[in-house]
């Protein structure tokens, strides 16, 4: 009988592709997955170490795990930055590093097997090339670049692994390691391989999408991938996520606002508006640079969508830095905005800075900054009654068909639920007029 894994994934879209390209050579490794953690051999669990509310929620999730009574391996970011100290507080877990990931099969066989294994020892992978898919594309559906664990019809794709910036309070490059490209023709295929199983969204996800091609001499790469994809048979839309402000340029901006079938979405970490602690954060910008941004993206198309998150509480944060803050965010029409409490993050730079901000003001500060936020996507939102957009059908429940428009980025911005579709299809995109809003959601009826 083949040895069976419950896979379980935690965290962003990068975490999803890896756990793809994980189930995919574990199912040519002729291991079976299963949805039932009671009915597996082993329970792996896809972690996410970002911010201390990932972190406590992969724990939580590797614990709920061992109440099954299966072994238990933690994989991903959250084991690969606390290797030794995660499998010494929890020693009902094996814990795994991205290194194992080539030979994750026998790994789980260990662990079944009750061998035992030394725990990841974590290590600064700044200098090293970082986690790379466990198999290069073909092309061909049947080759298995990594198997699909949902019929979804939007699936990320990887440009890139890693980060070379320096962001003082980010702890990212020190376990994803540096900025590595995937070479422009393993991604046709890879994106080739999707639209083949049904995909027809292309979510383009890495640590910082406007570096790629960077390290293969090419600094337009972005720019001449993104036609080539939009134009892969089946795929209706390409959406480029993890956008650096500072790397935004004219070529990029034409392409993503002029290419038909890429949508004009733009996710920015502006991260602050305050340009004194944008330096400090090792950032660069302020509001007046931004809005310009901003203004040049809309000057082509004044619908087009952008998300950002915004950090508050950083050391040295004045009433002022949040004062400028709240005036970018009323200012800039943002469709949709994540807004995180700061916290130290281990092997950071900011971690050591002076000035650290009390957890109750930085609390204070996150429901200030996220009522105002609240408030200015959901006036966004009601900007958009008249418009007309175009809907990528999502699933069906009876007479609600729901999806995301070209502004909404599946699961995270909001939804559209679209009224009058007829012999509505998972997967179709419809032509829709916006007629009213629930919060950053949109109601539509068709023409």
């Amino acid at each position: 009988m083949p040895r069976s894994v419950a896979l379980v994934t935690l965290g962003c879209a990068r975490n999803e592709v890896d756990s793809e390209e994980l189930a995919g050579r574990l199912d040519r490794e002729g291991w079976q997955l299963v949805d039932d953690a009671e009915s597996a051999d082993v329970v792996m669990v896809n972690t996410c170490g970002f911010v201390e509310a990932a972190k406590r929620d992969s724990i939580e999730t590797l614990l709920g795990a061992a109440e099954s009574g299966r072994p238990v391996v933690a994989v991903g970011c959250l084991a690969e930055r606390y290797g030794e100290q995660l499998a010494r507080e929890l020693t009902e877990v094996t814990v795994l590093g991205f290194d194992d990931y080539a030979e994750i099969g026998a790994r789980l066989d260990d662990v079944i097997d009750g061998k035992p294994l030394v725990p990841h020892t974590p290590r600064d992978r700044r200098t090293l090339i970082p986690i790379v898919p466990v198999e290069r594309a073909s092309g061909a559906a049947e080759a298995g670049v990594r198997r699909r664990l949902d019929q979804r019809p939007v699936a990320p794709l990887r440009l890139a692994s890693g980060c070379d910036r320096r962001c003082a309070f980010c702890a990212i490059p020190t376990f994803r390691g540096a900025f590595v490209s995937r070479p422009p023709e393993e991604v046709v295929a890879e994106a080739q391989w999707l639209a083949s199983t049904g995909v027809r969204e292309l979510l383009l996800v890495s640590e910082n999408s406007t570096s790629y091609g960077k390290d293969l001499a090419d600094l337009r790469a972005l720019e001449k991938l993104l036609p080539t994809l939009a134009a892969i048979d089946g795929i209706a839309r390409v959406r480029v996520s993890y956008l650096q402000p500072a790397e935004m340029r004219p070529s990029l901006i034409e392409v993503m606002t002029g290419t038909r079938g890429v949508a004009a979405y733009f996710d920015l970490s502006f991260q602050h508006a305050s340009e004194p602690l944008l330096r400090r954060m090792r950032r660069f910008g302020g509001t007046e640079r931004f809005l310009e941004l901003l203004g040049s993206i809309r000057a082509r198309i004044p619908s087009a969508g952008v998300r950002s998150n915004v950090i508050v509480g950083f050391p040295g944060e004045s009433e002022a830095d949040v004062a400028e803050l709240e005036r970018f965010l009323t200012e800039a029409g943002l469709d949709a905005i994540g807004v995180f409490g700061y916290s130290a993050e281990d092997g950071t730079e900011a971690a050591g800075l002076p000035d650290q901000i009390a957890p109750e003001v930085v609390a204070a500060r996150v429901e200030r900054i996220a009522s105002l936020a609240d408030e200015m996507v959901a006036q966004r939102a009601e900007d958009r009654i008249g418009e007309a957009v175009e809907v990528l059908i999502e699933s069906i429940d009876g007479n609600e068909v729901c999806g995301n428009a070209e502004h909404q980025a599946p699961e995270v911005d909001g939804a559209v639920t679209v009224r009058g579709v007829r012999n509505p299809a998972v997967g179709d995109v419809v032509c829709a007029t916006v007629c009213g809003t629930e919060g950053v959601d949109l109601l539509a009826v068709t023409e």
